[in-house]
C-alpha cells in the first residue's frame, strides 16, 4: 500500500542534512525532470518580480523566492518533517513510535510541484512551487510532469491511497488499483456536504491510522476495515471511491 499525500505550502525551516542530491532520491526515474524543473526554479529566482508573478505571492513572500534561489546548497530534512500545516499536524509524524517510522518509511509518499512525489524519507530542502504553476521557461508544471510521473504513478504495485488535492492529481493519473477519499460531514438531517476546512486535518488522521495499520491492505474493502477498525467511519463510493464521513 502506498498512501500519497499532498504537499503544503508552507515548509520547515532549515534542517540538518547535506544539500540536495537528486540521485539520492525515490524514484531515481524522475531525476531528469526534477533536475530540469530545479534548474528552472532557480533560474527564476534570479528575477524578483518575475518569480513572486509566477509563483501567485506578494512581495511580502518575497522570502519564498530567496529559498528557491539557494536550492541546491540550503540544508535537507526527511520530506514528513519539511511539510507543515494542518495535514501533516494531524499525522503528527513527531509522535511516531520507532516502529510507526519504520512503516512510514515505505507506506507514505508525498506529491510534489518540484520533485514529482518523495517517498517520507528524502531528503528535500525548503522551497516554494505549487501544482498550478506555470514557469516562464517551461509551460505548465502539468504539460512537465505527466509524461514522466504518470508511468511511475500507474505502475505501482498494490494499492494506492490517493489523497492528493486537485492540481496535484492534475499532474499525473494514478493506476486501476488506486481509490480516493472525500471527506464530508452529515447532519441531522442526513444531509451530507464535503468538508473544506477541515477535509485536510482528517486526512491527515486517516494518513497516520493507515501508517500505524498492523498490515496493509491490498484491496479496497480490506481497506475499508482498517479504516473502519481505527474508529473511523468510512464508505464506499464506487469502485475508485471511498468517502470519510466526519461529526
Amino acid at each position: 500500500m502506498l498512501v500519497l499525500l499532498p504537499p503544503s505550502e508552507t515548509k520547515a525551516d532549515g534542517g540538518d542534512g547535506p544539500p540536495l542530491d537528486l540521485d539520492a532520491l525515490s524514484y531515481p526515474e524522475l531525476g531528469p525532470t526534477r533536475r530540469k524543473v530545479a534548474e528552472a526554479l532557480t533560474d527564476l529566482a534570479a528575477d524578483v518580480p518575475a518569480s513572486l508573478a509566477a509563483l501567485g505571492i506578494s512581495e511580502r513572500q518575497s522570502d519564498e523566492v530567496a529559498r528557491n534561489a539557494v536550492l541546491w546548497t540550503s540544508p535537507t530534512m526527511p520530506a514528513l518533517r519539511r511539510y507543515t500545516g494542518v495535514l501533516y499536524d494531524a499525522l503528527d509524524v513527531k509522535g511516531f513510535t520507532r516502529a510507526t517510522l519504520a512503516k512510514a518509511q515505505h507506506r507514505l509518499a508525498v506529491a510534489s510541484a518540484l520533485f514529482g512525489i518523495v517517498s517520507a524519507t528524502d531528503r528535500i530542502p525548503a522551497y516554494r512551487l505549487s501544482g498550478g504553476t506555470t514557469l516562464p521557461s517551461l509551460g505548465t508544471l502539468r504539460g512537465v510532469w505527466k509524461p514522466a510521473l504518470e508511468p511511475v504513478l500507474t505502475g505501482v504495485e498494490g494499492l494506492v491511497v490517493d489523497l492528493r488535492s486537485g492540481s496535484y492529481s492534475a499532474l499525473a493519473k494514478t493506476g486501476p488499483n488506486s481509490v480516493t477519499v472525500r471527506v464530508v460531514t452529515e447532519d441531522e438531517q442526513g444531509n451530507r456536504t464535503t468538508v473544506s476546512h477541515f477535509n485536510k486535518a482528517y486526512k491527515g488522521k486517516l494518513a497516520a491510522a493507515l501508517v500505524a495499520a498492523r498490515t496493509e491492505p491490498s484491496t479496497v474493502d480490506k481497506l475499508v476495515t482498517v479504516i473502519s477498525k481505527a474508529g473511523m467511519t468510512v464508505e464506499r463510493d464506487g469502485d475508485r471511491e471511498l468517502v470519510l464521513l466526519t461529526g
